[in-house]
C-alpha cells in the first residue's frame, strides 16, 4: 500500500536513503508490529524537509485539508484506505457526515478539498454529506467550485445524543475542522456515534511539543532498528511557555532556549562536517495555519522577532516551540519545495510538493503565495527491482518520504494515547 512516486530531486540517493531501501522488509515488519499495538490517526498529512544530510518531519496535521491536490491516479489508494479505515471502526457504516472548518464557507480552494473527501468516501461505498456547525449556515447552501462541481453545505441538527442533518442520520462523523478555537458543545457527548478524529486531537488540546516528544521516542527506536543516529531523521526542539510578545515578557526564556538549541545543532553540524549555518524556527505550540512562524539564525535576531511578532494576530501566544530548522534542498522549476505526504489510516495514499518562489531554503513555505504540484506516479521502471542495487536507476525517493511520514503518524498515535481523557490509567 506504499505508492512509488517520482520526485523532483534526481541526485544520488544518500547513505540514509540507501540504508532505508536495503532495510525495506525489516521496516515494513516493524510498522506492522507497531500497528498491532497502536491505533493510527484516521487521516493525517506530514510536511517533510530534505536537507540532503538530514530528512525530517516538521509538522503533522491530523485534520488535513488539501485533498484536492491528490491526482486521479492516487484516488484508488485513498479509496481502498478509506474502506479499510471505516471497516475497522464501523463495518455497518452507511452514512458519513463531514464537519468542515467554520471560516471557509466561501473559500473555494478549501471547499474543493471537501469535494475530494466527499468523492473518496462515496467511492468507498458511503453516503456522504457536508454538515456545517457555522451558525451562519441556516439553510442548505450550494457553492460553485472552479472545477465546475458544486458542493452543498447543510446546517447540522443536534438531538440529545446524536448529530445529523435533516433526513440524514450518520453513524460516523468526520471532522475536517482543527478546533483551534476549542471544541464546540455541539460536538460533545456524542455517545452513540463515532467522532473522527477525537476531540482531543484538536489544537485546543494538542501541542506540537507533545507530538515531537513522541516523535523523538519513535525516531530513537527506529534509529536502533536501522543502526543510524536518530538525529538524521529527528528535528531537535525546546519549549518555552512564558512568552508574551504583546507585553514583551518571557524573552529571557526564549533567548536561553534558542541559544541552547543553536549550540546543540552546531555541535551536530560539526560532528557531521556540515558547512551550513544552523537556524531554529520559533512558532506557536499549537495551530497549523502556518502563520507567525519565524526563522532565527542568531540570538540577536530575537529582538527584531519580538517587534515583528507584536504586529501579528495571535501574538499573545504564551506557549512556543523552538524547533531545529531543517533546510530544504528540493527544487521545482528553481523554486524551493517541500514534500507533503498524505495518509489514510496506516497507509500512504499520495502527496504533493508545496512550492514557494519567494521563500529561501531556511524559511517556512506554508505561507501566502505557495503553490502545489502533485507528486506523479512513477512507471514500473522506477520500482525497486529484485537483484538491482538501490540507486542504480532513478531514485525512488518517495518510499523514504513515506517511511518518515509514517514515523510521524506513529508518533501522533503515541501522542493521542497519552492525551486521551478516556484512557484507562493503571498504577
Amino acid at each position: 500500500m506504499v505508492p512509488h512516486l517520482i520526485t523532483a530531486l534526481t541526485g544520488p540517493i544518500n547513505e540514509l536513503e540507501q540504508r532505508v531501501l536495503d532495510s525495506m522488509p525489516a521496516i515494513e515488519r516493524w510498522f506492522r508490529l507497531e500497528w498491532m499495538e497502536h491505533t493510527p490517526p484516521f487521516y493525517s498529512s506530514v510536511d517533510i524537509r530534505n536537507a540532503g544530510f538530514k530528512l525530517a518531519p516538521v509538522d503533522t496535521n491530523l485534520y488535513p485539508g488539501g485533498w484536492n491536490h491528490l491526482t486521479p491516479e492516487m484516488l484508488p489508494l485513498a479509496v481502498q484506505s478509506a474502506m479499510a479505515a471505516i471497516e475497522k471502526i464501523c463495518p455497518e457504516a452507511k452514512n458519513l457526515l463531514v464537519i468542515p472548518e467554520n471560516h471557509h464557507t466561501r473559500n473555494t480552494f478549501y471547499l474543493s478539498n471537501l469535494a475530494q473527501l466527499q468523492r473518496i468516501f462515496h467511492m468507498a461505498g458511503l453516503n456522504v454529506r457536508i454538515g456545517s456547525i457555522n451558525p451562519d449556515i441556516k439553510v442548505p447552501t450550494v457553492v460553485d467550485l472552479p472545477t465546475g462541481e458544486q458542493i452543498t453545505l447543510e446546517p447540522v441538527i443536534r438531538s440529545k445524543r446524536r448529530l445529523g442533518l435533516k433526513d440524514f442520520d450518520p453513524c460516523t462523523i468526520l471532522l475536517n475542522n482543527d478546533l483551534t478555537a476549542g471544541a464546540p458543545g455541539i460536538l460533545e457527548e456524542l455517545h452513540e456515534q463515532y467522532l473522527l478524529p477525537p476531540l482531543h486531537a484538536g489544537w485546543s488540546v494538542r501541542r506540537k511539543s507533545n507530538h515531537f516528544q513522541s516523535y523523538e521516542e519513535v525516531s530513537k527506536r527506529f534509529g536502533k532498528l536501522l543502526g543510524i543516529d536518530p538525529w538524521l531523521i529527528n528535528p531537535m526542539f525546546n519549549k518555552c511557555g512564558e512568552v508574551n510578545f504583546d507585553q514583551g515578557t518571557g524573552m529571557e526564556c526564549l533567548t536561553s532556549n534558542v541559544d541552547a538549541l543553536l549550540a546543540r545543532v552546531r555541535k551536530k553540524y560539526k560532528e557531521y562536517g556540515i558547512n551550513e549555518k544552523p537556524f531554529v524556527v520559533v512558532k506557536a505550540d499549537n495551530g497549523s495555519d502556518g502563520m507567525g512562524i519565524m526563522t532565527v539564525r542568531e540570538v540577536k535576531d530575537l529582538e527584531a522577532l519580538s517587534l515583528k511578532a507584536r504586529g501579528k494576530a495571535g501574538a499573545g501566544t504564551h506557549d512556543v516551540i523552538i524547533q531545529e530548522g531543517v533546510l530544504t534542498n528540493e527544487r521545482m522549476n528553481d523554486a524551493v519545495a517541500e514534500p507533503v505526504v498524505y495518509m489514510m489510516d496506516r497507509y500512504v495514499v499520495g502527496g504533493f510538493y508545496r512550492i514557494h518562489a519567494e521563500r529561501g531554503v531556511d524559511e517556512n513555505l506554508n505561507a501566502p503565495g505557495a503553490s502545489f504540484v502533485p507528486l506523479a506516479f512513477a512507471d514500473s521502471t522506477h520500482l525497486p527491482q529484485p537483484g538491482v542495487k538501490p540507486g542504480a536507476s532513478a531514485p525512488n525517493r518517495f518510499y523514504m518520504y513515506g517511511v518518515i511520514a509514517r514515523l510521524a503518524m506513529l508518533a501522533a498515535s503515541y501522542e493521542m494515547e497519552a492525551t486521551d481523557p478516556d484512557a484507562e490509567i493503571y498504577d
